[in-house]
């Protein structure tokens, strides 16, 4: 039996996302009340961080933890992948050894080659290309605080960057409609948009996208490996900050969501952050429950 991996939204069929985020919730729950669950005992999950991460470290590892097992943390200075070795040797060595593999990378087709030469799940944390595990803590979150988001309108108002190609994806899966606001090339990939067909809009002007949208999403304006565009992405970027004022345009009890770290005033103002339509910190802290969720449904 092939081993499940989570690549992208995509691997999982939408029942099953469903069914994750409903778990997750549930974890959460058990958590707060003090029970113990330890299904992943003497589980060993290798975390492969070729992009530094402040949620996706201490998620993973405490959630492998709060489970009854163990997460190791590999750095590039500590392993010979893609450098030294194929990945796909890489790839045979390490699934003999532990139970599953997270990495956080920037090629997404070298999580791909992981994946394809790996015995145990391999889970992208991140790469280029796709963010999957922070869209199941921002659907979590919305669920938590509105029910299903079916048929709700989300906007993404910015770089059609890795976090907005993963809402594309979740448009598809969750069923919502989604409209992208960005600078004219700074839109998302077009094989990524494309399969999402009549469910996603793309605008050059965020109000247009904001206009009436339940949740509003940004990111920052210049992401990790992006640190020496950021001077002239920032006069680009200028009409995309999520303010008071472009929330207002919002409907009355919308949501606002940012996967962090945020730069404050930036593609965000403070108001917006810590304002009551906020999740930021909920949506943060559910990556730990998603993703407890998401090791418990790969390895058990």
């Amino acid at each position: 039996m092939h081993s499940r991996h989570f690549l992208s939204l995509l691997d999982l069929s939408p029942d099953e996302l469903r069914t994750l985020l409903l778990r997750a919730i549930e974890l959460k729950k058990h958590l707060k009340a003090g029970q113990v669950h330890t299904p992943l005992a003497r589980k060993t999950l290798a975390m492969i961080f070729d992009k530094s991460s402040t949620r996706t470290r201490v998620s993973f590892e405490t959630g492998m933890i709060q489970l009854g097992g163990q997460a190791m943390f590999l750095s590039p200075r500590d392993t010979q992948f893609g450098r030294g070795e194929p990945i796909e040797d890489s790839a045979r060595v390490l699934s003999r050894m532990v139970d599953a593999v997270m990495i956080r990378t920037f090629e997404h087709d070298r999580v791909e080659m992981f994946a394809a030469h790996s015995s145990v799940p391999v889970i992208n944390g991140l790469t280029d290309l796709y963010h999957p595990c922070q869209l199941l803590a921002d659907m979590q979150t919305w669920l938590e605080h509105r029910g299903d988001i079916r048929g709700a309108t989300v906007a993404w108002v910015g770089d059609g960057n890795n976090m907005c190609h993963s809402y594309i994806n979740a448009a598809r899966q969750f069923d919502f409609r989604l409209n992208i606001a960005c600078p004219e090339n700074y839109f998302p990939k077009s094989s990524v948009v494309k399969p999402a067909g009549d469910r996603v809009q793309l605008m050059t002007e965020a109000a247009a996208a904001v206009e009436h949208a339940d949740l509003v999403v940004t990111d920052v304006w210049a992401s990790m490996g992006q640190e020496k565009e950021h001077g002239a992405r920032q006069d680009v970027f200028r009409a995309f900050q999520v303010n008071e004022a472009l929330l207002a345009m919002a409907s009355r009890d919308a949501l606002f969501m940012h996967c962090l770290p945020a730069h404050r005033n930036e593609e965000v103002t403070e108001g917006v952050l810590d304002g009551p339509q906020s999740v930021v910190w909920d949506e943060a802290e559910n990556r730990l429950h998603a993703q407890k969720a998401l090791l418990e449904f790969l390895i058990v």
